[in-house]
């Protein structure tokens, strides 16, 4: 039976640990502060990492979150997972956004989340309907990491 301190307060991941869960292909929570007024807006988002790099997204210039990165110059992302462990990482840092998204990383982050039979597809339909991407890049400053242990 897991130890119950080690269940309530789990075990903070190593470096290595944090930046490879950060490169699998979970969906990010990406959150950002879009008004003072208002609790930060949260959003689902497909994400590319490689350990020890920067992270980035690609979303409508005229998103939402789109403009309120430009605003707070930063966001936060969190992936987690549940099984075979309770698994989370939280990173955080400044922003920048870029031109728009080529081709090539177009693709990139489509098959990274999609069946390799459905990428042509999915990036005709998001051309055709969705319209131009820009590429958000966040420099990781600040990590939140743990594993809960088995479910």
């Amino acid at each position: 039976m897991p130890d119950p301190v080690f269940r309530v307060f789990g075990m903070v991941l190593s470096v290595r640990e944090r930046e490879e869960f950060l490169a699998e292909p979970h969906i990010g929570a990406l959150s950002v502060v879009e008004r003072a007024d208002r609790a930060p807006l949260v959003v689902p988002i497909w994400y590319q990492y490689s350990p020890g790099g920067v992270l980035w997204i690609r979303t409508s210039p005229a998103s939402r979150k789109a403009r309120a990165i430009s605003s707070a110059g930063r966001f936060t992302l969190m992936v987690q997972r549940i099984a075979p462990t309770v698994r989370y990482v939280s990173v955080e840092g400044p922003a920048t956004l870029g031109g728009v998204s080529t081709d090539e990383q177009s693709r990139e982050m489509v098959a990274r989340y999609l069946a390799p039979d459905a990428v042509s597809a999915f990036l005709e339909f998001e051309r055709r309907e969705i319209g131009e991407h820009i590429v958000i890049t966040m420099q990781p400053a600040h990590w939140l990491s743990a594993d809960l242990g088995p479910v």
